[in-house]
């Protein structure tokens, strides 16, 4: 019987391989973790449809072996509903801070979990650490 914590712990090892460079240069791995009604509000502001992610995703920051990383801290999720997991947590790249918040449901059949919904909020040079705030 599955149980909330191994919801969370299998949504977090699928937003971490979102963040690997392998992941996030094949289409077909990043295809299979995100939802095909999936939906970005970017730290840019821009609005992001699983096409245009897909498609964008390989010339983003983070998506090269050699190039800057993200740093993912404070990691949390907590289980919405049955098969819906959300997470919050905060990342680092370049320099540039960012709080993240991911919405993840579990599809039928091998589709298992999937990126849903996802939105990045810039933090301001000087601001404390943490995600609290």
């Amino acid at each position: 019987m599955r149980t909330a914590p191994d919801d969370v712990a299998e949504v977090i090892r699928a937003e971490l391989r979102l963040m690997d460079p392998r992941a996030r240069v094949s289409r077909e791995v990043a295809g299979r973790l995100l939802d095909p009604e999936f939906v970005e509000v970017g730290a840019s502001g821009r609005r992001w449809t699983y096409e245009q992610m897909l498609a964008a995703l390989p010339e983003m920051s983070g998506s090269t072996e050699d190039g800057p990383r993200y740093e993912p801290s404070h990691m949390t999720g907590v289980v919405l509903a049955p098969g819906v997991v959300h997470l919050t947590y905060e990342t680092t790249i370049a320099g540039r801070r960012a709080r993240r918040s991911s919405l993840w449901r579990r599809g039928d059949g091998e589709a298992g979990w999937r990126m849903y919904y996802h939105q990045a909020t810039p933090v301001p040079t000087g601001t404390d650490q943490g995600v609290a705030g």
